[in-house]
């Protein structure tokens, strides 16, 4: 008895034990329990209201109105237009493909562009990716209204580029597209409007350059959604800084007049007011239509652009290099008055060919041109005066005049891929070549041949100095957000009046003198008169098989092996205001093609607008007027020309 008392006692007590130990961890784990419901209630409570509010208010980037590119009266030369497109953001989608199958009975959706969208939904699924562009009002009226059964689809107001007046701007501002992963990796600082659904960004041209003032700022609104994701109401908004507008110094009728006239020809022109630099004209043929670009360029029309010989999509004005032929001429001549081993009065002699080292310099008319001065050697375009002042001036100082002109230099002009060209010098090609200058090579550089090249913006700029005796350069934007920006010019030349004056003579006589080689060129515009200097560069050797029996005309070689044909000049030639480079890529003879572009074109600048017949020599009027009744103008810039423009 006295043992199962015993027994029962500590029984109890193993109970009692247990009893407590079960008690004691319940409690700890209700404490437990307790702190945790109170850091998620009180402690927590803060970030868990965020992420409800989250899930039921969303933010929304606003994007931009890109700044408008104009010309310098006013023109809009890239402009914004409304467009309509549908996005869809995959987080917010239940199921893709269903969702995706019924837009598909709303909208008709490119194969193509959807697979895009959706291999960009997996990389952000967390973004809004465009679906579809450009719809009609009646698309998006019809989306919008079955938006409830649309999960994670908004339709959309944007903004999409525009280039109105098409081919004939987009070499200088080029055109806007969709951001790429290499645009964002590129950018050093990534801004939250690269990964806006659609949003454009510059990629070439001016576009490119003025990338920083013509996006803009992104202004943002919150909307609160219900649980389908329907947007329920904007609760506030910040409305986006519209980009700064641009007014560029072109001129939309001169700039639609010249690209009309070069038409499909491979080359290009620059017009430059030579008082402060501004670019009135700036054009490289043939051109493309830049509103191609702005939604994505399809395979055949790139394809098509790609492989035409007479390459559209370069630049042919700040990236075309080409020997500069007898217009570097007026470089040699400036070189040697500076050396001081010319006079003003002086005359060398031409017997069709010069003899160094035992081999033929030879002049570009086989008898010479018998005893020439300075006038006559530009008037008649004498290579053999030309190879006498490079061995008296010497290579370095023609280098060295050829940059002071604006040669071998690159501009700083808001376009893309512009070049500095070529001067060559004895550093040049003991570094480039690792060889030593031959006379020979500077015989060849006097007359723009050999290692020269430049582009035919650096030609018009020097042209431009030459006539005013301005250090002139370049200017493309006029304002930028209504703040005019500085003037091209830096103040004068540097250089004699005497020496220009004979280099401005010897011009005049080009064009305005008997046996000068633009002399079909002339015009007299109420007194008024220009000046130029025409240019043949060669892009084939001739061999002396080839000089002995006659060398071959251009019209008798394939296209890709005739001569550059070129031609610079300006007007008036009293008071210079006007500077003109023409460049056309195997035209020929720089005085049967490149001049009279080249005339036809200072002719619109000089009097507003297309060129009145009475401006022409009396036996020319009815050939002109039937060539400038064909040319494809834009009735909306063109103008009538007739009077003089100040």
């Amino acid at each position: 008895m006295k043992r199962n008392a015993q027994d029962m006692t500590l029984s109890a007590r193993r109970i009692s034990r247990r009893a407590l130990i079960a008690g004691g961890g319940q409690l700890a784990f209700g404490a437990l329990l307790f702190a945790r419901m109170r850091h998620l209630q009180v402690d927590q409570a803060d970030e868990f209201l965020l992420l409800a509010e989250e899930n039921r208010i969303k933010v929304r980037l606003i994007a931009p109105a890109r700044g408008v590119i104009y010309d310098r009266n006013g023109v809009p030369l890239a402009s914004n237009e409304q467009i309509y497109r549908v996005s869809m953001i995959r987080e917010d989608a239940d199921d893709v493909p269903a969702v995706i199958g019924h837009l598909r009975s709303l909208v008709r959706l490119d194969e193509e562009e959807l697979q895009r969208a959706l291999r960009e939904m997996d990389r952000r699924p967390h973004q809004a990716v465009t679906l579809a562009d450009r719809l009609s009002w009646e698309e998006l009226s019809a989306i919008a209204v079955n938006v409830p059964a649309l999960p994670g689809i908004t339709p959309e107001v944007g903004l999409s580029r525009a280039y109105p007046l098409g081919q004939d701007y987009a070499h200088v501002i080029g055109y806007v597209g969709r951001v790429s992963e290499r645009d964002i990796a590129e950018a050093e600082e990534v801004d939250p409007l690269l990964q806006t659904p659609q949003f454009q960004i510059g990629k070439i041209g001016t576009e490119r350059q003025l990338e920083d003032v013509l996006r803009g700022r992104a202004g943002a609104r919150r909307v609160e959604q219900n649980a389908a994701g329907r947007i329920m109401r904007e609760l506030d908004r910040t409305e986006s800084g519209k980009g700064a507008d641009v007014q560029l110094t072109l001129d939309a009728g001169l700039q639609n007049f010249t690209q009309a006239r070069l038409g499909q020809e491979s080359a290009s022109a620059v017009v430059m007011d030579v008082r402060n630099g501004d670019i009135l004209a700036a054009v490289s043929s043939p051109s493309y239509d830049p509103n191609l670009f702005v939604e994505g360029i399809s395979v055949p029309d790139y394809a098509r652009l790609r492989d035409n010989d007479h390459r559209p999509l370069h630049n042919k004005i700040v990236q075309g290099l080409y020997p500069p032929g007898s217009t570097f001429k007026l470089v040699t001549l400036l070189a040697a008055l500076e050396a001081g081993e010319i006079g003003t009065n002086e005359t060398v002699y031409c017997g069709g060919y010069t003899t160094i080292s035992n081999r033929r310099f030879h002049c570009w008319k086989r008898g010479g041109h018998g005893r020439v001065d300075i006038a006559g050697s530009l008037r008649e375009s004498c290579d053999v005066f030309y190879y006498e002042m490079a061995q008296r001036a010497g290579i370095d100082r023609i280098a060295a005049m050829a940059r002071k002109l604006g040669l071998g230099v690159r501009h700083d002009i808001e376009m893309s891929s512009v070049s500095e060209g070529l001067i060559p010098d004895r550093a040049w090609k003991r570094t480039n070549r690792g060889e030593e200058w031959m006379i020979g090579d500077s015989l060849n550089a006097s007359i723009g041949q050999g290692f020269v090249l430049a582009s035919p913006l650096q030609l018009a700029v020097m042209t431009a100095r030459v006539a005013s005796g301005l250090d002139v350069s370049p200017r493309l934007v006029r304002t930028i957000g209504g703040v005019a920006q500085p003037s091209g010019v830096a103040g004068p030349l540097d250089l004699p009046r005497s020496w220009l004056d004979g280099a401005r003579n010897g011009m005049y006589e080009v064009v305005n003198a008997s046996g000068g080689t633009a002399g079909r060129s002339r015009f007299d515009l109420d007194g008024i008169k220009w000046a130029g200097k025409t240019g043949t560069s060669q892009v084939r050797n001739i061999t002396a098989a080839e000089r002995a029996r006659g060398v071959s005309r251009n019209e008798d070689l394939p296209w890709e092996r005739r001569d550059h044909a070129l031609f610079v000049g300006y007007a008036p030639y009293d008071d210079p205001q006007y500077a003109v480079s023409v460049v056309v890529e195997h035209g020929g003879g720089g005085s049967a093609v490149a001049a009279p572009a080249a005339r036809d074109i200072m002719l619109y600048a000089l009097s507003g607008g297309v060129p009145p017949l009475d401006a022409y020599p009396d036996s020319q009027r009815g050939e002109i007027e039937e060539r400038l009744s064909t040319l494809d103008l834009d009735p909306s810039v063109a103008r009538s020309g007739g009077t003089t423009k100040a």
